[in-house]
């Protein structure tokens, strides 16, 4: 039986992932801690071929929306203050997700009664300058969209993408809604 790593071993405690991402500015001294978004997209689009191909597209695309999941309430966690009212936390949100260029996030739409949600990112790294083929790719950050909303309000959330530039669109949106689960 193959032995895990001590960095996998501790992946089953979330708190845990932040930590093990270590030290970027420290550890990759002049180049920094950007990359070209190119590096990104070759990394996911490699990934998603592989799993596709083991387990379907359906099954890669959860894999992606699951690791978007905990990604996102790793990173609201430990970059985010939770404490803050909800429409300053998107503000605090917009100005870092910008900041890191993961894209311009707006918010559309909110309704507070039943935390209905409409969110758009604009020059997205999933999905801007993609060619149209038709498609919603963005699986990850609906994950991603959905761990950082339930960090913030102990809600879980659906979060589906409803318009996407590889699909023709001109901006990526999301609509997300409180989990009945």
């Amino acid at each position: 039986m193959e032995q895990k790593s001590e960095v996998l071993k501790d992946m089953d405690n979330e708190s845990l992932i932040w930590k093990n991402l270590g030290s970027v500015r420290e550890g990759r001294g002049h180049l920094g801690e950007e990359m070209p978004v190119l590096f990104y997209r070759l990394m996911q689009h490699t990934m998603l071929d592989v799993l596709s191909r083991d387990r379907g597209i359906e099954q890669a695309n959860c894999y992606f929306r699951q690791a978007g999941y905990l990604a996102g309430v790793e990173f609201a966690r430990n970059t985010l203050n939770l404490e803050v009212d909800f429409y300053s936390f998107i503000f605090d949100l917009q100005q870092l997700l910008e900041q890191l260029k993961f894209g311009i996030l707006k918010l559309e739409g909110f309704t507070p009664k039943n935390g209905d949600i409409i969110l758009t990112v604009g020059q997205s790294l999933d999905a801007s300058g993609l060619p149209v083929t038709y498609e919603y790719v963005c699986v990850y950050t609906e994950g991603f969209l959905a761990g950082i909303l339930e960090a913030h309000t102990g809600k879980k959330y659906d979060v589906h993408e409803v318009d996407c530039r590889v699909n023709g669109d001109n901006l990526c949106r999301f609509c997300g809604s409180v989990s009945e689960k």
